[in-house]
């Protein structure tokens, strides 16, 4: 799974990299670079709107349109790749409404034997270019209060690992590489058609860093999480 990221781009220069334009949401929510992403935190997230992209602020744990409580989307963090178009929760999002999750890099732990406590690792692009993960959207509101404002959620994808991610876990996120982001998005394109894009990233493309115990407290969100272990 992918339980942990880091994100330090603000909204407008995500818009520029992605040539989307900004939500009215994402206009005014205020962004601080987080070095420690977490479950139920609010994050960038790019999808199709109208044939354009468009950059729009949304709540990390995917919350299904026909959930009776909110509070569902801190299970929801992740999708399986390979059940995602069959699973209730997000058959509906894989069809129609997929997005991109851009991240600095992402974390995951290790276990190492004879160690009571696992090692993490700071993952990034080999090459320095921003991790966009592959990622679904859903719109909420409850049923019984219709001025209740929409609750907007996302959820990342994930699959086996590559050869780097195989030495210290058994999943890793689904990537989106550049010039597959537009047939991503697209909600013409039938799950059959994207399902070629669910898999590892390529075998060289990641760089694992060893880092401190100190990204395990979700309180802590400066630099220092990504200064590699003594």
């Amino acid at each position: 799974m992918c339980g942990r990221f880091v994100a330090t781009a603000p909204p407008s220069e995500l818009a520029d990299y992605f040539q989307a334009v900004l939500s009215e949401t994402a206009k005014v929510e205020e962004s601080s670079p987080s070095y420690n992403v977490a479950p139920t935190n609010h994050v960038s997230s790019v999808r199709a709107n109208d044939g354009h992209r468009e950059l729009e602020t949304m709540k990390w744990g995917l919350v299904p349109s026909w959930a009776k409580d909110p509070k569902i989307g801190s299970k929801m963090i992740n999708a399986r790749a390979e059940t995602a178009a069959t699973k209730p929760a997000f058959r509906s999002a894989i069809k129609k409404r997929r997005c991109l999750i851009p991240a600095d890099g992402f974390y995951e732990w290790h276990k190492i034997e004879g160690q009571k406590v696992k090692q993490p690792y700071y993952i990034t692009r080999a090459d320095g270019e921003p991790i966009v993960f592959a990622g679904l959207w859903e719109a909420w509101k409850p049923k019984d209060d219709p001025e209740h404002d929409w609750t907007i959620s996302c959820t990342l994808l994930t699959t086996g690992p590559n050869a780097e991610m195989k030495t210290i876990h058994h999943r890793m996120p689904v990537l989106i590489p550049p010039a597959q982001w537009d047939r991503w998005l697209d909600p013409a394109n039938g799950v059959d058609e994207i399902e070629d894009l669910l898999v590892p990233g390529p075998d060289g493309l990641l760089s694992l860093t060893p880092v401190t115990t100190m990204v395990n407290n979700v309180r802590n969100k400066g630099a220092e999480l990504i200064e590699p272990a003594p």
